[in-house]
C-alpha cells in the first residue's frame, strides 16, 4: 500500500496593501516620465540660442525666457486677453455649430446604412479636401469678417466629429443590440439605452479632435484679414519684426490647445464613468 503525499500549502498572508507613501511615490514617477521630454525641450529651447547659436540666428529663435517675458508683457497689458477672447470667441462658435450638426447627422448616417451607402462617395471627397485650401473660398463668398472665419472652423471640425459618430455607432456589439431586441427594447430605447452609451467614447474623441482644429484652423484663418485674434497677433509680430512676440503668440496658442483637450478628457470621463478604468 502506497501513500500519496501532498505537497504542503504555504499561506503567504494577505496581498500587500499600498499605503500611502508608494502611491505617491508612483504618483511623482508618473509625473516625471510624463514631463521629461517638456523639460528637455524647454531646456534645448533656453541653453541652445543663448549659448551655441551666433548672434544673427539667435535673433530669429531668441531664448524661451525672454518670449514669455514678451508673453508676460503682453498678459499685463491687456492685449493677450483680448487676442485670446476675439479666438475662443470665433472656435467657440464655428465648434459649437459643427457638434449641433455633425452629431445628429452622424447618428443618422450611422443608424440608417441606407443613408450611409448613399452620402459615403460624398463624405469621401469632402472629409479629403483640407479647410485650409478652402480659405479663399470662403474669403470670396463670405468676404474677410467674422462669418468666413467662423464657417471655416465648422467646416474643420464637422468631419472629425460626424465620421466618428458613424464609426461609434456601427462598432456597437451586435451582442448588444440582439440582447436589447430579445428583452423587448423598442427602437427609440434601444438607441438612447444601448446605442448611444456604447458610442460616447467614439463620438467623444471626434469632439476631442474638432477641438484641436477649431483652435489651429481659426489661427491660420486669423492671418487674413482680422484685426484682433492670436492669428492675427502671430502674423502682425512677424511683420513687424517682433520676434519675441510672435513666439509669445505661439505659445499661448499651444497652451489654450493643452488646455481645451484636458478639459474635453475631464468631460469623457465623466460622460464614459461606467466604462471599466484602464489598469496603469
Amino acid at each position: 500500500m502506497t501513500t500519496t503525499l501532498e505537497a504542503p500549502t504555504v499561506h503567504t498572508g494577505p496581498a500587500p496593501v499600498a499605503t500611502p507613501q508608494r502611491r505617491w511615490r508612483k504618483r511623482i514617477t508618473r509625473a516625471v516620465h510624463a514631463s521629461a521630454a517638456v523639460v528637455l525641450f524647454v531646456l534645448l529651447w533656453e541653453l541652445v540660442p543663448r549659448f551655441i547659436l551666433d548672434e544673427s540666428t539667435r535673433t530669429f529663435l531668441p531664448p524661451l525666457s525672454e518670449d514669455l517675458q514678451a508673453l508676460w508683457d503682453l498678459a499685463l497689458d491687456g492685449q493677450l486677453a483680448d487676442h485670446v477672447l476675439a479666438s475662443v470667441g470665433r472656435s467657440a462658435a464655428g465648434f459649437a455649430i459643427a457638434i449641433a450638426v455633425a452629431v445628429p447627422l452622424g447618428l443618422l448616417i450611422g443608424w440608417y446604412r441606407s443613408v450611409a451607402r448613399f452620402l459615403q462617395p460624398l463624405l469621401e471627397l469632402a472629409r479629403n479636401t483640407a479647410a485650409l485650401a478652402l480659405l479663399p473660398v470662403f474669403t470670396l463668398l463670405l468676404g474677410i469678417g467674422e462669418l468666413s472665419k467662423v464657417t471655416l472652423v465648422v467646416y474643420a471640425c464637422v468631419w472629425p466629429v460626424l465620421l466618428n459618430t458613424i464609426a461609434g455607432v456601427n462598432t456597437v456589439d451586435p451582442l448588444l443590440i440582439k440582447a436589447a431586441r430579445s428583452l423587448g427594447l423598442s427602437s427609440p430605447r434601444l438607441f438612447r439605452k444601448v446605442i448611444l452609451p456604447s458610442a460616447v467614447p467614439t463620438v467623444f474623441t471626434g469632439i476631442r479632435m474638432a477641438a484641436s482644429y477649431s483652435i489651429l484652423v481659426l489661427v491660420a484663418a486669423e492671418m487674413v484679414g482680422a484685426k484682433a485674434g492670436l492669428g492675427y497677433l502671430i502674423n502682425t509680430s512677424q511683420v513687424n519684426f517682433q520676434i519675441q512676440q510672435m513666439y509669445a503668440g505661439i505659445i499661448a496658442v499651444s497652451v489654450l490647445g493643452v488646455l481645451v483637450n484636458s478639459g474635453f478628457v475631464v468631460l469623457e470621463r465623466r460622460f464614459s464613468t461606467w466604462r471599466p478604468k484602464e489598469k496603469a
